[in-house]
């Protein structure tokens, strides 16, 4: 519904972001937000926090909990003093989504700061207006600009969850300070497998204290045990300023359900009561549907593949390699993606018409791994197949630019691959992992199959062409919280903070194999070429 429709030349994004923590602070970490108006008791309440997400050229979409039944009023401008309201949606939050409430906003100015506010109207007491919220986000470019966004994933897991006294899940904090235009979640936005306890040892004698609840002491198999999870991590007040600041393209991989999960395939752990995987599959994709900032689509209730158009320099494609996937059988073709999602990749690809594209994976391509793709080395088998199939189609095709990013191995490394070595038609491309300064004890070169350079070489795929002007740069950086001393050899360095697990490092398929470690800095990547660029930690990128 337009109400007026007004440009005010200054924008005050620096503003709003540099108060958005103390604005999140009215949702106080561990708890529910306690309004502080007069009979506040009466009024429905905002329980965590505010986000956006899927935001194009010309809209975006805005998320928020009621704590009853209620109608969510969205109210928009281009400036955060609210003086002009140039768009207002409604949403109804209710029982059966617990209350959460999604509106799409359409019609906004391209390439601009806008501001929302967010009440809730309960619905058995209209007059009854709750306390707002407010939050943020940039509609994409229409003309050529730089675009920063930034990515990661794995958040919360192996029972490292919110410790309030270390500062909670500073991540989000270091990140908000980079004012990215958005950021890609490249999936375990949840680990629903891993309960979180009170507390953690650490390997120097320390104590890691978590916040506890009670859906998070156990495995998630409940629609509301799903749920909890989400709640969980947007009880940390970083996430939730993060979240009002700065909007979120989600994607999911295997631990919004369970660990490696695949369809038809039985649930085996012990910790399991519910051993249908169709079953926790279906109430986890609700949940997620539930607490993500993510567009529906028509075609197909429930699916995550979508591709999100951001300006002429940038289209991202968000893929789901868990819901379409076989079994990884090394001796006949097994998909990871699905028919139907490789023919809809295959044909916006050959329809897109930016400078890059952006393909997000929550699996690396590279990596070998029953879970994902790659088998190693020698003609493509299993999952592979599905893969040399589309970077084939994407050579011959003629599309450029495409760059691959995803997590899930927790760890940050830089490969190079040579696609020759696989009987794969040429398809000349790297994929890249960045590394911190220095390499934790996984990551050296003690597994023959894994060959480790010093910090400070390059490989050469990463380096710009010799002799021609780029059209268009993409810079890519890596972040780590401010004041972080946590020692490499004590974790990998996901976005939940801690880890100790050591997962095996494996390269894909080449003749030559190599991982190829830089300290941290910024790596410069040109177009007219192919790129596969993969990433754990929080990555920042621009592209210009």
């Amino acid at each position: 519904m337009a109400v007026i429709m007004r440009h005010r030349a200054s924008l005050t994004r620096r503003r709003f972001l540099g108060t958005a923590a103390a604005s999140a602070a009215i949702t106080a970490a561990g708890t529910i937000a306690r309004p502080y108006l007069s009979r506040a008791a009466d009024r429905p309440r905002i329980t965590h926090g505010v986000q956006s997400g899927d935001v194009s050229v010309d809209s975006g979409i805005v998320w928020a909990r009621s704590d009853r039944p209620a109608r969510m009023l969205v109210e928009i401008s281009t400036t955060d003093s609210f003086k002009y309201i140039s768009h207002a949606a409604f949403a109804d939050a209710l029982p059966d989504t617990d209350f959460t409430a999604k509106a799409l906003l359409e019609g906004l100015p391209a390439g601009e700061d806008i501001f929302y506010r967010v009440r809730f109207h309960d619905h058995a007491s209209p007059t009854l207006l709750g306390e707002a919220q407010t939050g943020h986000f940039r509609t994409a470019p229409r003309l050529r600009r730089s675009v920063s966004f930034a990515w990661s994933g794995d958040t919360a897991g192996q029972g490292w969850g919110i410790d309030e006294a270390r500062g909670g899940m500073r991540t989000f904090a270091t990140m908000l300070e980079s004012r990215p235009d958005f950021f890609i979640h490249c999936g375990d936005s949840i680990y629903a497998d891993c309960p979180i306890e009170a507390e953690q040892r650490l390997p120097d004698g320390g104590v890691w204290r978590n916040v506890v609840t009670e859906e998070k002491s156990k495995v998630a198999e409940t629609l509301d045990e799903f749920r909890g999870n989400y709640k969980y991590n947007l009880l940390d007040r970083n996430i939730r300023a993060f979240n009002a600041a700065v909007p979120t393209f989600a994607q999911w991989d295997d631990h919004e359900v369970t660990d490696d999960w695949c369809p038809g395939e039985p649930v085996t752990s012990p910790a399991y009561r519910e051993r249908n995987i169709a079953k926790l599959a279906a109430r986890a994709n609700r949940a997620f549907h539930e607490f993500m900032p993510i567009r529906r689509t028509a075609a197909q209730d429930g699916r995550i593949y979508r591709k999100i158009h951001y300006g002429p320099l940038l289209d991202i494609f968000m893929l789901d390699m868990r819901s379409y996937r076989t079994g990884n059988q090394p001796v006949e073709r097994a998909e990871i993606l699905g028919a139907t999602q490789l023919a809809w990749l295959k044909r916006e690809l050959v329809r897109s018409q930016a400078t890059w594209k952006v393909v997000a994976a929550d699996l690396p391509v590279g990596l070998i791994s029953y879970d994902a793709i790659a088998q190693g080395d020698g003609p493509p088998r299993g999952r592979e197949l599905e893969i040399a199939d589309l970077l084939a189609f994407i050579n011959h095709t003629g599309i450029r630019n495409t760059i691959w990013i995803t997590a899930d191995m927790h760890y940050t490394a830089a490969h190079f691959y040579d696609p020759n070595a696989s009987g794969v038609p040429r398809f000349p491309s790297v994929l890249g992992i960045r590394l911190r300064p220095a390499p934790c004890r996984n990551l050296e070169p003690r597994d023959p199959r894994q060959h480790v350079r010093p910090a400070g070489q390059v490989s050469e795929g990463l380096q710009p062409r010799a002799g021609r002007e780029p059209r268009a740069v993409l810079r890519v950086a890596v972040l780590r919280p401010r004041g972080d001393r946590r020692r490499d050899r004590d974790h990998d360095g996901d976005i939940e903070g801690r880890r100790r697990s050591k997962p095996v490092v494996d390269p894909a398929r080449t003749g030559k194999r190599e991982v190829v470690a830089r300290p941290l800095g910024e790596t410069q990547l040109t177009s007219d070429s192919h790129w596969q660029l993969a990433t754990c930690n929080m990555i920042v990128m621009v592209v210009s």
